[in-house]
């Protein structure tokens, strides 16, 4: 059988990290037996319908290169992929398992519902449900006459059809994370299925078109593993195979106490969508881990070991590279901790392996360059790339290379700037003015050198002078490229600065 497996996510907002993994997974999943990803777009709670987020769902898939073969923004042979659009539809198989003897008209109002618990409640039931026992004390067309039922539906009287649980059985089946799965049917509540506005619960839906676009995998987030054996015995209801099961392990809080929040993200400073998102009602702005700076790579690589693992001591992998390592079966079932500073590091070794040229396309790309020619952003790039997270920090952290030093960092002056700084900064000053080749960083080491040595003063004793001198501190990048990518006469200029302005000792 060819492996189809989908991700269905609701357009209730931006899309969830989480959510982003559980595509991922999918897809890494697909790619290595040989099969199809579907996208499906779950939106048939309209309540919770936010304008834009279906837009994001297709750019966030992108931007990470999950690859969509078949589904919403594609197109294929099970269209519309759209679940809203496929509305009448469920209504047709919900009333197969109504004629099936597996399903029925419910006309309680939210007051009746809502007395019916309190009324458990003051019983100490367990559970305060909707069950096999509570509906026979209900509205329903388990107790009406079918005349009265046909009656009401011809009034217009508001309804939803409910599941029919039969308690008196056990629902087993084997998921690829967990193993085996029971769960009396008694602690099952009779779910709806479809709802007074002719639309169908994810419970409904989800089977219909998993089963219509022929799925063989769900692979979904652990929260819906309680919703699993309902789904099982829908299956049944229907007599259809039920696709195989995977799911996946909660994201857990830094600390890993607790399941991964929008707040904990606010505490700790970072992410938790893939890309930026302005909410159309209140526009406010939430972070996205792509303006802040975090590269595709990483998304991928540090989503695809959140939960598992290659088995191996290898931690950097291409797309292709997950492709071939991936299997279900090394998902973990335990929950796996957010650790931002394990994005930061995979975010730094692949920001080392860029090139400069692909450095520098980011940074143009953003907006972030300087009003510098590109063969001098390209030096930059290289003069960073070893010392940065992130491809924004190149230029935040070399302001130094764009504005004169108009203040030094205090504790170097009082250490290093001394009379043989003076001496040998004054000397090499003399000698970069006499200089008419390239200058390049090779060439500002040597004129550098042979000036210390005329003078007879060790180069080391005040390089950190010389730092000071140029840039206005004490540490920093490669000081010979530097001073190449000022050029010579800028480097002349805020040498004669330093020794005009800084204190004569």
């Amino acid at each position: 059988m060819s492996v189809r497996v989908r991700f269905a996510p609701s357009p209730t907002g931006p899309l969830h990290i989480g959510g982003v993994r559980t595509a991922l997974y999918n897809y890494l999943f697909a790619r290595k037996n040989g099969g199809k990803m579907l996208l499906r777009i779950e939106d048939t709670d309209q309540n919770r319908y936010v304008p834009g987020a279906e837009n994001y769902i297709l750019e966030a898939l992108k931007w990470v290169g999950i690859e969509i073969d078949e589904g919403q923004g594609i197109g294929g042979p099970h269209a519309p992929y759209r679940q809203s659009e496929r509305k009448e539809m469920y209504r047709t198989y919900a009333e197969q398992l109504i004629a099936a003897g597996k399903a029925y008209y419910a006309f309680d109002t939210a007051e009746e519902i809502e007395a019916m618990r309190k009324r458990l409640e003051e019983a100490g039931a367990d559970a305060a449900q909707y069950n096999a026992i509570t509906r026979l004390q209900m509205t329903n067309s388990l107790t009406l006459s079918a005349e009265e039922v046909q009656q009401r539906i011809a009034n217009g009287d508001p309804y939803v059809v409910r599941i029919k649980i039969d308690p008196k059985q056990d629902i087993r089946f084997k998921d690829i994370v967990r193993e085996w799965v029971a769960v009396h049917a008694s602690t099952l509540d009779d779910k709806v299925l479809l709802k007074s506005d002719g639309m169908p619960t994810y419970h409904l839906a989800n089977i219909v078109d998993d089963h219509l676009m022929g799925i063989t995998h769900v692979i979904r987030g652990e929260e819906w593993l309680p919703s699993a054996p309902l789904h099982v015995l829908m299956y049944q209801y229907f007599g259809w195979t039920a696709p195989q099961f995977a799911h996946l392990p909660l994201l857990l809080k830094p600390e890993g106490n607790g399941k991964l929040s929008k707040r904990d993200a606010d505490l700790g400073g970072f992410p938790i969508f893939p890309l930026q998102w302005q909410d159309p009602a209140t526009k406010t702005i939430a972070r996205g881990f792509r303006e802040d700076g975090y590269l595709q790579e990483t998304i991928v690589n540090f989503l695809a070991f959140l939960g598992w693992n290659p088995g191996t001591e290898q931690e950097l992998f291409t797309m292709d590279e997950l492709i071939e390592a991936f299997s279900l079966e090394r998902i973990h079932k335990a929950g796996a901790r957010f650790d931002i500073t394990k994005a930061k590091w995979f975010n730094q070794q692949y920001l080392k392996g860029k090139s400069d040229e692909e450095l520098a396309a980011i940074l143009e790309a953003n907006n972030n360059a300087p009003a510098v020619s590109h063969d001098t952003l390209l030096k930059v790039c290289h003069l960073m790339k070893e010392r940065v997270t992130f491809p924004q920090e190149i230029l935040s952290e070399t302001a130094f290379l764009f504005e004169t030093p108009t203040e030094y960092e205090e504790a170097i002056v009082a250490s290093k700037w001394n009379a043989d700084a003076i001496k040998a900064i004054t000397a090499y000053v003399e000698d970069l003015k006499i200089y008419e080749g390239d200058f390049l960083a090779d060439s500002a080491k040597a004129i550098w050198a042979a000036a210390a040595e005329r003078v007879g003063i060790k180069m080391g004793k005040v390089m950190q002078a010389l730092r000071l001198a140029v840039t206005g501190a004490g540490h920093g990048p490669d000081l010979m490229l530097t001073m190449e990518i000022l050029g010579k006469d800028e480097v002349i200029s805020r040498l004669e600065k330093a020794i005009s302005t800084l204190p004569q000792v």
